[in-house]
């Protein structure tokens, strides 16, 4: 039961003053640095500056009291922000609150049954894709905000949004466009000024300072969401009928996969850092539980953030506690002082999200993959331009499909079917069989009797590498009496091999030769035994070494 322990029951033990105090210290650190982007996430996502600060109190702090990370710290972040925003445009509010909870199930069901460690087998190519290309929509979603456009309606898709951009390019506001050119100035060069207040919290001062002082007529929250409550939400269920089940599954599974995939790359970056490990399928049952709290409270998908987990262990941060205070302490400036909110220019919160784009492109590895074979290529650009272009589902489903092709052909590619020459050393030269791949698997000393033919099969053996089986292996000699197969070179068999492997069992049978099995290993032995193939060739046709079956043979 230890892999369903919450971090925060095993870090206690041993809990010390200093500990707390560094807890809290990085907790109310997280805090400033979660507030406005949260706010602006929020904002961005389509919601209102509240829910996005619900989500981060709410959820943010179940996901430290149950997690099974020390120092993951929890809330919602940009890679949501694009998932969402189309939720809401296509399903309303209600629709996306029904989709955040079942993701919450599906989550826990993940969890649960243990697949944790099953999201790590997703191909790098893969998440660097959709990563990038969720940068890029996000970057390309803040130029309405950030150069002041007039637009009645924010499109969701990429294109149109660009085509109604240059459409609209004439009503640019040049007071809003200095204040986001502020704001990015502050943020790229404040933390070489200090690391301790975070640049985001003096870009929204200094951004809200400078439009209340100099009274410019820019957009700010206040001015397109009203006042602002400061009142804690009551949870609530929605309503929820057969249809909304069908159609908002799609976007349920979207949320419940990326947010895995988050939360535990977030863990492991983690665990990086502070030499620890964190239990994966905990983690899972928290975000998931997380994720259902959030729903009911009207929040927004929420996930383990990189950023603010790493600026937590840099700010000392070393338990479940830090992550705790960080949602206390969020909890306390909503109800003190939500209603100033209402002064923040609205580029300002767009400067912010430009460079959280910038932060989560992943442009560098992105660019190392055009050095890397040309398959992993192929899936990355496929996945970066379906996730820009149409969204992230399809380029999930797509990508790892691509992914899947291409492993396969990768392992058909490594496996080989060869004749063995055997080599008689002093008592004179075998002569070669011939065949492709002839002169592989050579062994010393050992003769091969007349009629006896020997193959080797190397590398997995799986329905790429059956054909190449059946073809290598052609027809058999007239005058073969006994064909071995050596396999203490491969690891594994799927159920196409097996369907090779009885044909080949019975094209022996028609002219009469006997088979032999070498050195066959666990998995595929338990294969054959499964399918009764074993009973078929018979259990004394099995023979641990090659030299054990020569000399039974003779």
């Amino acid at each position: 039961m230890s892999a369903f322990t919450p971090k925060l029951f095993t870090t206690l033990k041993g809990y010390t003053k200093e500990m707390f105090f560094k807890d809290l210290a990085a907790g109310i650190i997280v805090a400033i640095i979660a507030l406005p982007l949260s706010i602006a996430l929020g904002i961005a996502s389509g919601v209102t500056p509240e829910q996005g600060l619900f989500t981060a109190i709410i959820a943010g702090f179940l996901i430290s009291f149950l997690g099974g990370s020390r120092v993951q710290i929890g809330g919602p972040t940009g890679a949501f922000m694009v998932i969402v925003y189309g939720i809401v445009m296509e399903f309303g509010m209600n629709g996306l609150i029904i989709a955040t909870i079942m993701a919450g199930f599906i989550m826990m069901a993940m969890g649960l049954f243990k697949l944790g460690s099953i999201i790590k087998f997703i191909p790098y190519p893969i998440t660097t894709g959709f990563t990038t290309g969720i940068a890029v929509t996000i970057f390309t979603s803040q130029i309405k905000d950030f150069l002041g456009l007039q637009l009645e309606h924010n499109p969701a898709e990429f294109l149109e949004k660009v085509s109604v951009y240059a459409e609209h390019i004439d009503t640019m506001s040049w007071g809003s466009v200095l204040i986001g050119v502020l704001s990015l100035g502050i943020l790229i060069f404040w933390p070489k000024v200090s690391r301790k207040i975070p640049g985001s919290l003096i870009a929204l001062i200094a951004a809200t300072a400078v439009v209340k002082l100099t009274g410019m007529d820019v957009a700010t929250i206040g001015s397109q969401f009203g006042e602002l409550s400061s009142a804690i939400p009551r949870p609530q269920i929605p309503t929820v009928t057969l249809a909304d089940l069908r159609l908002l599954i799609g976007p349920a599974f979207t949320i419940a996969i990326l947010g895995s995939i988050e939360s535990l790359l977030s863990a492991v970056v983690a665990d990086g850092i502070i030499g620890s490990k964190h239990r994966s399928n905990m983690e899972l049952v928290a975000q998931g539980v997380a994720n259902i709290a959030s729903g009911l409270f009207g929040g927004i998908p929420a996930t383990g953030a990189i950023a603010r987990t790493v600026a937590n262990i840099k700010n000392g941060g070393s338990t479940p506690v830090a992550g705790m205070i960080h949602a206390v302490v969020l909890l306390l400036i909503m109800l003190l002082f939500m209603p100033l909110a209402k002064m923040i220019p609205l580029s300002a919160l767009a400067a912010i999200l430009i460079i959280v784009a910038y932060n989560m492109s992943n442009w560098r590895e992105f660019a190392e993959y055009f050095h890397a074979p040309k398959s992993d290529m192929l899936v990355l650009l496929t996945t970066f331009f379906i996730t820009v272009i149409f969204d992230l589902v399809l380029a999930i489903e797509v990508g790892m499909v691509m992914a899947a092709f291409l492993f396969m052909k990768r392992m058909s590619d490594v496996a080989d079917v060869s004749y063995v020459v055997l080599d008689a050393g002093e008592e004179g030269d075998q002569p070669s069989q011939g065949g492709e791949g002839a002169g592989m698997g050579i062994r010393q000393g050992l003769v091969l009797p007349k009629g006896v033919i020997a193959y080797e099969i190397s590398g997995p053996f799986f329905f790429g590498a059956a054909d190449k089986f059946i073809d290598n292996l052609g027809a058999l000699d007239d005058h073969a009496k006994a064909v071995l197969l050596i396999m203490d070179k491969v690891p594994a068999m799927d159920a196409t091999a097996l369907f090779a492997f009885r044909s080949f069992k019975q094209m022996c049978n028609r002219h009469h030769v006997e088979l032999y099995i070498v050195g066959i290993n666990e998995q595929p032995r338990s294969v054959l035994e499964k399918a009764g193939v074993i009973e078929k060739i018979g259990a004394d046709h099995f023979y641990p070494t090659l030299a054990s079956a020569l000399k039974q043979i003779a």
